[in-house]
């Protein structure tokens, strides 16, 4: 299952991982192989070895199957950091297994990025038992239940805050002033708008704003259709707003594309086991209006492909502060033992031939919401800046 990127929802009743599944099609054994390049056959002999020897020898009786999750742990750890990847990891077998069961688990209404610390708190949900305990965006979740998930896997992390509805959760939050907290969070299952639209005023004239909140099966359809309607309201300019949203499927990131952009290359893929492959706008764009694209430093991935897409097109102008940065794709490896690596297997361009990873996309206007005050100070830039396109 290749995924193209971190950032994840903990929320609905789907409790969807937004990138957790970013399919862009290939074969698994490629991937094999590429696993034997790093492990090694010698390096797997001698790794037996050693942990042979100490179940043997060692005066404390050890448990086989931690000596190989710590071994795996130990190899993927080695890679990240000789080839600064944040995003590979091994999932041991009950993280894995928590993972898998995620889409039949409740949440607590949050979207998540994954940082150096933990995860980074995204959006926080209306009517959910995050707003609740008054989490907020920027927030840092830093610990599970007392344990902490620092450099940990996004999506092993998430199945532990996920769980049966009516069960409990406790997060440790890092607020931006430096200050910490424990929430006891009550799990529940949580309905998510993923496609939200109204009609703004601009000097006189109606305008579109859409938010969408995540790239999950149909996304395309859901806009498309949100997106049309405010048009035969008599909009005449559309704000696309991709605040907080972590991605999710590629093919869904070029769908949305392709409603605004009528042809050429959306964005292209390649890594070293993955033969590069170009997609294409699908076609049957609507009739071109002004538009702006919102961001900020939460939009990753699958976002952060569609906003260079609308950039590098010249269909819109992108209003906001600089995009994660998330420019390479995962795929979820079974092993053996009943765990899974989470591995980097290759990296996206954008339309025009640029990489992303780590740099993010600079707005072409900067505009900032301050969430101390109650105007949305992003959204009023960007529909003045659509407004001088009128």
């Amino acid at each position: 299952m290749k995924r193209v990127g971190t950032p994840l929802i903990v929320a609905a009743l789907v409790v969807v991982a937004l990138l957790a599944g970013v399919v862009v099609g290939g074969q698994v054994s490629p991937i094999r192989d590429a696993v034997d390049d790093v492990f090694g056959t010698k390096g797997q002999d001698a790794t037996s070895e050693a942990i042979e020897v100490i179940k043997e020898d060692y005066f404390h009786v050890v448990d086989e199957s931690e000596l190989e999750n710590a071994s795996i742990s130990s190899i993927v750890s080695h890679i990240k950091q000789r080839y600064h990847d944040r995003f590979s990891h091994y999932l041991n077998p009950g993280e894995y297994d928590r993972f898998k069961q995620g889409s039949r688990l409740s949440g607590v209404g949050i979207a998540v990025n994954e940082v150096a610390r933990g995860l980074r708190v995204a959006t926080v949900y209306k009517h959910t038992p995050a707003r609740e305990a008054k989490i907020q965006h920027g927030d840092v979740i830093t610990a599970v239940n007392g344990q902490s998930i620092a450099s940990k896997d996004a999506d092993a992390v998430t199945g532990r805050i996920r769980g049966p509805a009516g069960t409990k959760v406790t997060l440790t939050i890092a607020s931006p002033d430096g200050s910490k907290r424990d929430v006891t969070l009550t799990r529940r299952e949580v309905e998510i708008p993923q496609v939200v639209g109204r009609i703004e005023m601009v000097g006189g004239t109606k305008v579109a704003y859409v938010r969408l909140a995540g790239f999950f099966p149909g996304a395309h359809g859901e806009l498309r259709t949100e997106v049309e309607k405010l048009y035969e309201r008599g909009a005449q300019g559309l704000v696309l707003d991709l605040r907080g949203n972590g991605g999710g499927l590629l093919t869904e990131a070029v769908l949305v594309s392709s409603i605004f952009v009528p042809d050429g290359v959306i964005v292209s893929t390649h890594g070293r086991t993955q033969r590069t492959h170009s997609f294409d706008a699908a076609g049957d764009a609507l009739p071109r209006h002004p538009m702006v694209v919102l961001i900020n430093g939460d939009t990753a991935s699958a976002s952060e492909i569609v906003t260079a897409a609308l950039e590098q097109s010249g269909t819109a102008t992108v209003v906001g502060t600089t995009s994660f940065g998330k420019g390479t794709f995962q795929e979820v490896i079974p092993l053996d033992n009943g765990g899974a690596l989470d591995l980097t297997v290759g990296e996206y361009l954008t339309r025009d031939g640029t990489s992303i990873n780590g740099t993010g996309i600079g707005p072409q206007v900067r505009a900032k919401d301050n969430p101390d005050t109650k105007p949305d100070e992003g959204l009023q830039r960007a529909l003045q800046v659509l407004g001088r396109q009128l």
